[in-house]
């Protein structure tokens, strides 16, 4: 009796075209894309996690969520994020997580994850553009704006 081995199929399917995605020209046009989009209802009561995925004009290709976490924090596997940014084929990529307290500073942890995601993505040779702290209010962090990048 032979092997038997499933078969792998990766697709990503576009539906609106490229003419029409929104281009990131800074972190404040990407904050205000992102309180925009949040859930309001949630903003406020625990922590998510979400990655902007850019083309190499830096036009949003979309935003995935990768995770959903408590009032002070929320996972993040590796494994899922580049599995998700390789499948869509982006060359560039935003880092965001909210904090419901309103606090604007990055804590150790995020400063932690931050370099992890960007030693990781060299090695893929995608590009982290930025990590944008959300706050309830629309107000926002920028690591690059702040040289943490």
């Amino acid at each position: 009796m032979k092997d038997k081995v499933n078969e792998i199929r990766i697709s990503y399917k576009e539906r609106i075209p490229s003419p029409f995605w929104h281009k990131i020209k800074s972190s404040k046009d990407a904050a205000e894309m992102l309180h925009e989009l949040w859930d309001k209802d949630t903003i406020e009561v625990h922590e998510t996690f979400k990655v902007i995925l850019l083309n190499n004009s830096n036009k949003v290709k979309g935003i995935y969520q990768l995770s959903k976490g408590g009032i002070t924090g929320t996972l993040v596997d590796l494994r899922i994020l580049f599995a998700v940014v390789l499948k869509t084929l982006s060359v560039a990529i935003i880092l965001t997580h909210n904090h419901p307290s309103g606090t604007l500073k990055a804590s150790e942890v995020d400063k932690e994850i931050t370099y992890k995601i960007k030693k990781a993505a060299e090695l893929l040779d995608i590009r982290l553009l930025d990590h944008i702290l959300i706050v309830p209010n629309g107000d926002y962090y920028s690591f690059a704006d702040n040289g943490l990048l």
